[in-house]
């Protein structure tokens, strides 16, 4: 006994360890093979040696464990004195950091908008119903409501779907004319290859008096908008339905990995990026607007992303993974 007892002592690694504890604990160990024999024993002689080996094992149990805790320690300490970084030492080799490519198109778009005189409005992330639902003209039973799409908190408060609520805080706060875009954070229950439970947003607004605000206004503004980010590309309209505006469409263009089809934009030659629509009236009511009108659009930072830089899968800009966010410096 005193001799395992020495070797579980003087074990110097985990492994030498784990070696000792198949040697006793093992098919073929020590323990095992003496338990066995107690099959040839009778009596108190049985009795009394499987007494003492049971009190064997408990006893050297627990030395196995007690010397795998220290050497765990032991192991963990070299690791971390062989990992230590000298804070004090200039390392003039170092690559120098970039701006995350999420970053990156959010200060391109809201740039170019600015220069448009668009001004910027920010909000809280955490909402009201009536700024996120109500006022937006989206009802009680509308799907996006359901606690399986929205973050809800025990006090009916939630964490912002979209960024248009704060279209309807700049409208409770300012008169128009109104010409600004809300760039921000918003959450949604979806995770999958294009969507993730927090993105970014970027909506705009243009309000002024009536018959001063067309749909050809709102186009004009997007063709000109999506020919500077994607360059020569074609452009389509398709009608549409959002609760917040009406009439409304979905703004294409066509693929930027194909000219004939592909897998990204399912075989047709078309990416949907954007959604847009003229104001319906039924939001200017919540506000207390009158003899107004005007258009919004909306568009996700993240797909824009995807699209100018061909990333197949969203959730790989949010992996940290420094050889893909090191291709953009």
């Amino acid at each position: 006994m005193d001799i395992w007892l020495d070797k579980i002592k003087l074990a110097d690694s985990i492994k030498n360890l784990d070696k000792i504890k198949l040697e006793i604990f093992g098919k073929n160990g020590m323990l095992t093979k003496a338990f066995y024999e107690l099959k040839n024993l009778k009596g108190d002689d049985k009795k009394n040696l499987a007494k003492k080996l049971n009190n064997d094992k408990i006893l050297l149990t627990n030395k196995i464990k007690e010397a795998n805790d220290k050497l765990i320690k032991i192991e963990l300490n070299k690791k971390l004195e062989s990992e230590k970084i000298d804070v004090t030492k200039i390392d003039f080799d170092s690559s120098i950091g970039s701006i995350h490519p999420v970053s990156n198109i959010m200060n391109l778009i809201t740039n170019y908008f600015q220069k448009l005189n668009f001004s910027i409005e920010e909000g809280p992330l955490v909402e009201n119903e009536f700024n996120n639902f109500e006022a937006l003209n989206i009802p009680v039973y509308h799907p996006a409501r359901n606690i399986k799409d929205t973050f809800y908190n025990k006090d009916y408060s939630l964490l912002r779907t979209h960024t248009s609520p704060v279209q309807i805080r700049t409208m409770l706060e300012k008169n128009y004319p109104i010409k600004m875009i809300a760039p921000g954070t918003v959450f949604r229950r979806d995770f999958d290859i294009t969507h993730t439970p927090m993105f970014n947003q970027i909506e705009g607004l243009v309000v002024d008096q009536e018959d001063n605000i067309s749909f050809a206004n709102l186009k004009y503004i997007l063709e000109e908008f999506l020919h500077y980010i994607f360059g020569d590309v074609k452009i389509r309209f398709r009608p549409s339905f959002f609760p917040f505006t009406e009439p409304s469409a979905e703004v294409d263009i066509s693929c930027v990995f194909c000219k004939s089809g592909c897998q990204v934009c399912s075989q047709t030659s078309w990416l949907e990026v954007l959604g847009c629509g003229i104001v319906n009236q039924n939001v200017f009511k919540h506000v207390k607007y009158e003899k107004v009108s005007g258009y919004a659009f909306g568009l996700g930072i993240e797909r824009f992303t995807m699209l100018i830089h061909k990333v197949g899968d969203l959730r790989s800009l949010f992996e940290s993974d420094l050889r893909l966010l090191g291709q953009f410096k």
